[in-house]
């Protein structure tokens, strides 16, 4: 992929507004829709607080995020090298929460498959994980 840009960042609260902004400037060639770049822009900050919340679970380390364009798809990618998911299946069920926090509402990877075309989540225990979303540029206006 020779569009694309890969952004290193510590997996600190505050950074999650700058990959969403980073990741809706990038999407912003494509010509998106409002609607299409506040898909785009929330399941980037639910993806990075993934990582931060329960990637890290309290400790800091670096997130990655790669934004890449082909044609009218923009491919987002975030990685943390954390704790990883045990049970991925079981992660991505609505209201699941890995966490002890009760402020959690288990809707993260929920909300990313709502927001985008397409939801991948790789995991190794003790070496981090990956989310890849895919997002077609004026798919709403292909379907009908």
């Amino acid at each position: 992929m020779d569009n694309y840009i890969k952004i290193e960042f510590p997996s600190l609260s505050c950074n999650e507004a700058f990959a969403r902004a980073a990741a809706g400037a990038f999407a912003a060639r494509l010509d998106i829709t409002v609607e299409e770049l506040a898909d785009i822009k929330t399941a980037v900050s639910e993806a990075v607080t993934n990582a931060i919340v329960h990637g890290y679970a309290g400790s800091c380390g670096m997130i990655e995020m790669r934004c890449g364009v082909v044609g009218r798809t923009i491919e987002i990618t975030v990685s943390d090298f954390g704790r990883g998911i045990e049970d991925i299946a079981l992660a991505m069920q609505p209201l699941y929460s890995g966490s002890d926090d009760e402020e959690r509402s288990g809707m993260g990877f929920t909300v990313m498959q709502s927001f985008m075309d397409s939801l991948s989540v790789e995991s190794e225990l003790g070496v981090g994980t990956t989310v890849t979303m895919t997002k077609r540029a004026g798919a709403d206006f292909d379907e009908k």
